[in-house]
């Protein structure tokens, strides 16, 4: 699990995502400051765990620990989940699901949850082999201020 000292970590881990999503807008069109990033690895709801190999970051998820209001309980939702393409299909996903079931338990979660899209048929299959799917419907709504 990175700490805030390992920003340059998270940056190399952002362009995992970026490559894997086709996403470059997104993960590096306006980059975060270092002072963010640092923050943001501090923080007590912020996880994020890398895979490295040889010194190069080849993938890694990005999580968050969500406090529940209807008990004292806590979930972790997978935001990002990532590997190189050249690393695929080797278990690294799978090491970091298990790695995130540890620090999971550790902070005493009772779940971790993630989305897939049907279509994404790797990912689909590897969450299915961690716990059982739910059809659910994702909506992202607009703020106010736009």
């Amino acid at each position: 699990m990175l700490s805030g000292e390992q920003v340059q970590c998270l940056k190399d881990l952002l362009g995992v995502f970026s490559e894997a999503f086709e996403d470059p807008e997104n993960y590096d069109g306006s980059p975060s400051s270092d002072g963010y990033l640092s923050a943001l690895l501090e923080s007590a709801v912020f996880i994020a765990i890398t895979a490295v190999s040889h010194g190069r970051v080849i993938g890694g998820l990005a999580a968050y620990e969500l406090p529940k209001f209807e008990e004292k309980r806590k979930e972790i939702f997978i935001y990002d989940l990532a590997v190189d393409k050249a690393h695929r299909r080797k278990g690294v996903s799978s090491g970091l699901i298990k790695k995130l079931q540890g620090v999971a338990a550790e902070r005493g979660a009772h779940v971790i949850f993630v989305q897939a899209d049907p279509e994404d048929e790797p990912a689909v299959l590897l969450y299915e082999r961690f716990g059982r799917k739910q059809k659910v419907y994702h909506f992202a709504l607009v703020t106010s201020g736009q």
